[in-house]
């Protein structure tokens, strides 16, 4: 290190804690950091010499402009001692040499956060240096790719500060993620560069800030591609009691868990246990960090329980979970953390599930720890936006849509939506690949291209090209792909030919990236780079950017993480591969992505999304290329995350603990899609509505289908009476109308004799009539939803208006079709957000308004509008609406049906002009606590057709 890099080092640290000091973070401005220089430089004067002050500022700048939301937390305090103190985190060297390392990287904000973050989480397990018998298991919920390992290095070294002698990492279930996982920790806890040789190791990330050898990690796995825990690393491996901690990063392998297990028994346990004669370790605690802990760790087997609730002891668990248990099982004192972005299969284990050899299962009975994403994540809800009246909200123009990959319905064509292993994918171009992939290719060479320019040469660049789960498929595809790469390589290097190639970039350019970065710059101007690039700049760097492309297939190998950390210049890649890509291994400087691998279930489609994540300075080159199909269940995921997680608040407000919230994933309408293994149930699933919006946003678009519909609408308005108008209502000092007609206190009975004779779309994602009116007979059992507000909402479409008499009447609506070709009829969004508040008076409106404001006031992020609300959100209504408020009563048993007439013509659909309107409803549940579900029979033949992607 040069002396002037160690000044600016000293420079930044000074400064950084003088501006800690600040009152007001949002007072930091560059002005008042030049004056902090100002006072480092008084206070050392030789720090200044040969000081880049701007580069100083801009690193400061970039630590304090980012903040974290919030973090929440279920906890159960059974059996806990309280015990991590201010006094017991003196001097902790592990996590001092680890923070310092990601301050160098990232923002003031996340890393602070990152600390208080693990402070709870090893506060809520157990402390190490407790004597006798404890077990704590909990889960920490990320978001995909938002830094779930950063979260847990810092962990592991806070724990081995505080006394953990044995830390067991389980990472994935291939060698390359595996690796991954090791060089991460090699970089943020040990030090040094692991390797199957013990001597001179390299010193790297948190050994240069502090190499004593006094507090060097031992380990037991390494870095390499055989570097898990086989025979040839623990030959001469043992373990004596002593200061220094040991890690091992274990796949998830039942013959690697199975050595670990026996090696433990033989070589670790201290005791052997007089009543049972199980081998124990009493003298070294234990901390199990379980990445990706929904993903294999899960017992998928059907456990029986006794009519007392007591479990079966002879039953036998999935290889994998068992052994993990069995790991655990040895150790007297122990704690075990499973980390994950999809936490639906982790809920679903059993609380009580046991058995004799292996122990407790993995229920975070312990905690559920909610992280909170810094303010520049860019996840599903970033990209996808959310659901705002008739249209989505708050998403980025970064998605392109994928139709031309197949034909004839998804049956053929180049890559159809069901293939086999010996499909061999032939596009009819030049090429032999779809245009939307061809043109997909060529915006991650403008992407390589204009990253450099940026000055970000040294950093990695990758493209994803996930399509197929088979490897003979990716074989294919890899060779065309890498052929097409290298065809437009050999023309622009040559100058032969090139013509044709730079003008269809040039279009791209002036048609895509041009507009999409100055809509980006809109947007979000903290993560567009400021100035334009030239396209004749870009024309003179493409022949160098091709020459660094490789095409690689990701298969499993270490070597396919090994790259990027043996990429000093910026690794370019385009990456081929399947299932593989789809869970846990991050793809450095992602750009483009091309996806079109269907599945529907919710942990599936969040773990394959590897474009969620940072894109610092690069967000707006970023593009993913992806069919209708899967943009239309990423919005629903988008949509049901947010539901989630307001309901995950709710309860940590109310001191709800894991078992309340995993009843509450069990039940939900749309995320109910995980694995149904992970469900332990292939044939059942139980369902709640209450709290919840459901809206018709797949809809048929035969006549038939739609005159049955309206038929039932018919039917319902002939057995209500007479209509009203909607009446006005005053908000907030303002007038809200609609164009409509109402119905109060209908009987529950009209609503599902509707609900019975009208035909929801199989595609619908939650709104199935039949399951609609089981569910309302079920809550009416008990009281709740007995009395019904129904009003049919109308639109700006002259058309036909439907009539009901005393000259009310009723005009349609439009909603576009999303999907033209479909098959079915596909909207956004079909209610208004003021519509959910139709039968609110003025004293519940005002308490959801509220209600909305404190929920906006107290975890703001980038999806919130930057104005305070103005409107109360749908969940605040739902809520209050069932569980009251100050000076507003309770009402669980009025529900809301709004009913739509939807013009077909307007509305886009290829039909004939007689063509009857769509009918689409929506119906906003209050919330309940009642705890009523309904039952929905799933035959195995239906899961094969609509979520067997997940299963393979």
């Amino acid at each position: 290190m040069t002396a002037n890099e160690a000044n600016r080092i000293s420079v930044i640290k000074i400064v950084q804690e003088l501006l800690l000091a600040e009152p007001d973070k949002t007072a930091i401005t560059p002005a008042l950091i030049a004056d902090k220089i100002a006072m480092a430089i008084m206070m050392m004067p030789k720090w200044g010499e040969g000081l880049d002050r701007e580069s100083v500022t801009d690193e400061l700048i970039r630590r304090f402009s980012v903040w974290r939301g919030q973090d929440k937390s279920l906890v159960s305090e059974e059996g806990h001692l309280p015990w991590l103190t201010t006094d017991r985190k003196k001097d902790w060297r592990y996590w001092q040499r680890y923070r310092e390392l990601q301050e160098q990287r990232m923002a003031w904000d996340p890393v602070d956060g990152i600390d208080k973050s693990t402070d709870r989480i090893l506060g809520m397990l157990e402390d190490p240096l407790r004597e006798g018998p404890w077990d704590r298991r909990g889960l920490v919920v990320g978001h995909v790719q938002s830094g779930k390992t950063g979260n847990y290095t810092g962990l592991i070294c806070k724990a081995a500060d505080a006394g953990y002698k044995i830390i067991i990492v389980l990472a994935g279930l291939h060698n390359n993620l595996r690796s991954q996982t090791q060089m991460r920790l090699d970089e943020g806890f040990l030090g040094f560069e692991t390797s199957n040789d013990n001597d001179g190791q390299r010193v790297i990330g948190v050994g240069n800030i502090d190499r004593d050898p006094a507090i060097r990690p031992h380990y037991a796995t390494n870095r390499t591609e055989r570097g898990d825990f086989t025979r040839n690393n623990v030959t001469n491996l043992g373990i004596s009691p002593e200061q220094r901690p040991w890690l091992f990063v274990i796949k998830k392998n039942k013959t690697v868990l199975a050595r670990l297990y026996r090696w433990i028994e033989d070589h670790v346990a201290n005791v052997t246990d007089p009543e049972s004669g199980r081998r124990m370790v009493t003298h070294l605690p234990l901390l199990m960090i379980d990445d990706e802990a929904d993903h294999a760790s899960v017992d998928t087997g059907e456990q029986v329980f006794g009519e007392d609730g007591s479990p079966d002891d002879e039953h036998q668990p999935t290889a994998i979970n068992s052994y993990i248990r069995k790991i655990l099982h040895v150790f007297q004192r122990k704690a075990y953390v499973g980390y994950t972005a999809t936490p639906f299969a982790n809920i679903f284990i059993h609380e009580r599930s046991a058995t004799q050899l292996e122990g407790p299962d993995l229920f975070p009975a312990a905690f559920i720890y909610n992280l909170g994403a810094p303010s520049n994540y860019i996840g599903p809800a970033r990209v996808f936006g959310l659901n705002e009246g008739e249209s989505r909200e708050g998403g980025l123009p970064l998605v392109r849509e994928v139709g031309d990959h197949n034909t004839d319905g998804g049956k053929s064509g180049w890559m159809p939506t069901s293939h086999k292993s010996s499909h061999r994918p032939v596009a009819d171009s030049a090429a032999g690949l779809p245009a939307s992939l061809c043109e997909a290719i060529d915006a991650f060479i403008i992407a390589c291209a204009v990253r450099q320019l940026r000055g970000q040469k040294g950093e990695h660049s990758s493209m994803l090209i996930h399509v197929t789960r088979f490897n003979a498929v990716q074989r294919e595809v890899h060779a065309t792909v890498e052929t097409y790469v290298k065809h437009i390589e050999q023309r622009l290097a040559r100058r032969v030919g090139h013509e044709p190639v730079l003008e269809r970039m040039e279009t791209l350019w002036h048609e895509d990236f041009l507009p999409t970065c100055s809509a980006m710059r809109d947007i979000l101007p903290s993560e567009t780079p400021d100035g334009n690039v030239e396209w004749c700049d870009v024309v003179e760097i493409l022949p160098q950017i091709l020459s660094e492309i490789s095409v690689r297939m990701i298969n499993g190998t270490a070597k396919d993480a090994l790259d990027y950390a043996d990429s000093a210049g910026g690794l370019k890649v385009i990456a081929i591969g399947g299932d593989k890509l789809a869970r846990g291994l991050t793809l450095e400087g992602l750009c483009t992505s091309y996806f079109l691998r269907a599945s529907r279930m919710y942990d599936t489609l969040m773990q394959m999304g590897r474009w969620f994540g940072y894109r610092p300075g690069y967000l707006d080159l970023c593009r993913l290329y992806t069919t209708s199909d899967l943009i239309e269940w990423f919005e629903h995921i988008a949509d049901a995350s947010e539901e989630l997680r307001d309901e995950f608040d709710a309860m940590v407000e109310s001191g709800g603990t894991p078992r309340d919230y995993g009843l509450k994933v069990v039940s939900h309408p749309v995320l109910m899609v995980t694995s149904r293994l992970k469900m332990r149930t292939a044939r059942s699933l139980f369902l709640s509505f209450s709290g919840h919006v459901i809206e018709t946003v797949s809809l048929y678009k035969e006549a038939h289908v739609l005159k049955r519909n309206l038929d039932a609408l018919e039917l319902l308005v002939a057995s209500m009476g007479q209509a009203r108008e909607i009446p006005e209502r005053t908000r907030s000092g303002s007038v809200e109308r609609w164009n409509g007609v109402i119905w109060n206190d209908v009987g529950y009975e009209q609503v599902t004799d509707f609900l019975g004779a009208y035909k929801t779309h199989t595609e619908a994602p939650k709104a199935n009539s039949q399951l609609l009116r089981e569910f309302i007979v079920s809550m009416a059992r008990t009281g709740e939803l007995t009395s019904w507000t129904v009003a049919i909402i109308g639109g700006g479409v002259e058309t036909d208006p439907m009539e009901f008499g005393n000259g009310l009447s009723v005009m349609r609506a439009k909603r576009t079709n999303k999907s033209p070709d479909a098959g079915r009829y596909s909207i956004g969004r079909l209610l208004s957000p003021k519509d959910e508040g139709i039968d609110l008076d003025d004293a519940a409106w005002s308490a959801a308004l509220s209600e909305t404001k404190r929920i906006w006031l107290e975890e703001p992020d980038q999806l919130k509008n930057k104005t305070e609300p103005v409107v109360p959100g749908g969940r605040s209504m739902r809520r209050i609406r069932g569980f009251g408020a100050h000076g507003v009563e309770a009402h669980p048993e009025r529900g809301l049906l709004m009913i739509y007439l939807l013009d077909p013509v307007a509305s886009g659909l290829d039909v004939a002009k007689d063509t009857p309107p769509v009918v689409a409803f929506g119906i906003s549940f209050p919330g309940s606590q009642s705890g009523v579900k309904v039952e929905y029979m799933v035959n195995n033949i239906l899961w094969e057709q609509e979520y067997a992607a997940a299963d393979q």
